[in-house]
């Protein structure tokens, strides 16, 4: 479909190679079920449920409906070359008990529309080929050294020296895994990451902006990649197996273990900050590895939390470094492009999804904005918090007719 084409024939077009997927991807991103979705274009659930299964094809005139209601142009919903929903493996969140089903729909919507994004773009810009060494660990070997070794050999393929990790997103893009920085209304799913037959995704939380912590959630998501392909998500073994993996790539024990605190007595809070700043972990990362290797007793490790969390550091602790890691893989790759003349609305009508949305997957920085630009499609009161739709509300097209079927 040609960005020149009629409005009217565009919702034809989009009719004649109406994907159900496409519909599914849209209605998560605007955090609907089925049944809201089918009372703002007056059908059934039943009739949804039949458009994103397949089992039947929407008329032009409800095309241009679900557009409508979705805030999408008809494009959207057009056939693409690869399936992504079907090519991606479920994501791991880190706790399935606190976020609704409703908000991991639309989390994992969000991934596979940053995959998409990256797909398109790929056809004008080569981007590494994903390398992402492959270390199976089962969840039934709970105090097994898996996670030690699967850090161990990540570390090892990658060449990364001895010593702390440097740019964990720059280390992670060129090894070929997407990461982006989900959008500000989405801000209640913590970090998380999936694999897809065209590149593994990690996405970090917009409104968490501590570099310290980011980057052992970098490393979290990144030890989901490699030894969690077929485990099941958001449990707490596999949970647990990733934090550990997190802090031997960061932390490695032969090069860590003899510089933590065995007390918490003296000047430790002084060398405590000073590992900070040298391997670019939190003080409380540095308290966990020390508890894990031994080092510090479990009445040590309690009553050193307890003065972390007196001092208010849980979740603000004081460092020297500000600025969080900023990805840089499609951002670059939308600025080479705009260099050799292809500008960025060519790039958003190639991929047909809402602007906003496109800037948010290709932006180096998270969106600064915590509340929506217009106002929220209906959405629904989940014991997770409130979904607000990632799709933008537009005035009504003048070609948009009312659904006839």
């Amino acid at each position: 479909m040609s960005p020149r084409t009629p409005p009217a024939d565009r919702t034809v077009e989009a009719a004649a190679f109406f994907d159900g997927a496409r519909l599914t991807l849209a209605r998560h991103l605007a955090g609907l079920r089925k049944s809201d979705l089918a009372s703002l274009v007056g059908k059934s659930p039943t009739a949804v449920a039949a458009w994103e299964s397949g089992a039947k094809r929407p008329t032009a005139a409800t095309v241009a409906q679900l557009a409508l209601s979705l805030s999408v142009d008809p494009g959207f919903f057009a056939i693409r070359p690869d399936d992504i929903a079907a090519l991606s493996s479920t994501p791991h969140f880190r706790s399935l008990r606190s976020t609704s089903q409703l908000a991991r729909d639309q989390a994992f919507a969000y991934g596979q529309l940053a995959v998409d994004i990256a797909a398109s773009l790929e056809r004008h810009v080569e981007f590494p080929e994903p390398d992402v060494p492959s270390c199976p660990v089962s969840t039934e070997d709970r105090n097994g050294d898996g996670p030690e070794r699967a850090a161990q050999l990540v570390r090892k393929q990658w060449g990364i020296e001895a010593g702390p990790a440097g740019h964990l997103v720059r280390l992670l893009e060129n090894h070929g895994i997407l990461v982006v920085f989900s959008p500000p209304q989405a801000a209640s799913v913590d970090a998380y990451s999936f694999d897809s037959r065209l590149r593994p995704a990690v996405i970090l939380n917009s409104i968490k902006r501590d570099y310290y912590r980011q980057r052992f959630d970098v490393a979290h998501e990144l030890g989901h990649l490699v030894m969690h392909s077929d485990a099941e998500p958001g449990g707490r073994i596999v949970e647990d197996q990733a934090h550990r993996f997190a802090a031997e790539l960061l932390m490695p024990v032969d090069q860590i273990h003899d510089l933590l605190p065995a007390t918490m007595g003296g000047n430790v809070w002084r060398t405590l900050a000073r590992l900070k700043e040298q391997w670019g972990v939190s003080i409380q990362a540095l308290l966990y590895r020390a508890r894990l290797l031994g080092r510090l007793s479990d009445v040590s490790y309690r009553n050193a939390m307890m003065t972390i969390s007196a001092r208010g550091w849980r979740r603000d602790e004081p460092g020297l470094v500000s600025a969080i890691e900023q990805p840089s893989l499609l951002a670059r790759a939308v600025e080479l492009l705009t260099q050799e003349g292809v500008e960025e609305t060519q790039l958003i009508q190639q991929c047909r999804v809402p602007p906003d949305l496109f800037r948010t997957v290709t932006a180096r920085t998270p969106d600064s904005d915590s509340s929506a630009s217009a106002a929220p499609l209906p959405s629904t009161q989940q014991a997770g918090g409130r979904v607000v739709s990632l799709l933008e509300r537009r005035q009504k097209p003048q070609f948009l007719e009312p659904a006839r079927e």
